[in-house]
């Protein structure tokens, strides 16, 4: 009989997982960062629970040519940011930690990724 009892428990255990949404690989909270807009005022961009291990590039400094990079970037999600100062998640690279990791207008970044 118990035998029995522990083979359901488990069958319905296996059930659950299963049936469960899997966890998101995403950072949850906001990263916020400064750029310049058209009119060369401030602006604040914010990226709402990204997702983990992949690359965002700002869409308002993507081109180098085009635009100056973004500054004072703020990591209020739970996971780390590494910020790059180009596209694409290249060149020079700097880690902000989770829920508090800020920079200053000296650190410039183009791109993103969370992990």
């Amino acid at each position: 009989m118990r035998f029995r009892t522990a083979l359901a428990a488990a069958a319905g255990a296996l059930a659950l997982t299963v049936t469960l949404p899997a966890s998101a690989t995403a950072a949850d909270g906001q990263f916020q960062y400064t750029y310049s807009g058209l009119d060369g005022r401030p602006r604040v961009a914010v990226i709402d629970d990204p997702e983990s291990w992949e690359c965002v590039t700002l869409p308002e400094v993507a081109d180098p040519g085009s635009s100056s990079p973004a500054h004072s970037p703020r990591n209020r999600t739970d996971a780390y940011a590494e910020v790059f100062t180009e596209p694409d998640c290249t060149g020079d690279s700097f880690t902000l930690r989770p829920h508090t990791g800020y920079g200053s207008e000296r650190l410039k970044l183009r791109s993103v990724m969370f992990f």
